[in-house]
């Protein structure tokens, strides 16, 4: 196994903040505890029973689900 040492982790409790910090969207802890069971959420680590999030993980999340600008909303597609 590979050791890789700059890997940043942030635990599932400090990804609010982390998000909000970084991108001023909220989002909350028990949503990515749903998405971590039913899926759409960023990839994640476990470290026993304590769950970590990637930063690089999370930045890609965000840009996944953020749409393209839009100038008006009658042209608006359907996001999956």
């Amino acid at each position: 196994m590979t050791q890789t040492t700059d890997i940043q982790l942030v635990p599932r409790s400090m990804v609010p903040e982390f998000i909000e910090t970084e991108f001023g969207i909220p989002v909350s802890s028990k949503k990515l505890s749903k998405l971590a069971t039913v899926g759409g959420g960023p990839e994640y680590r476990k470290f026993g029973n304590q769950v970590f999030y990637e930063k690089h993980a999370l930045r890609d999340w965000v840009h996944q689900k953020l749409s393209a600008p839009k100038r008006s909303s009658s042209n608006l597609e359907v996001d999956p």
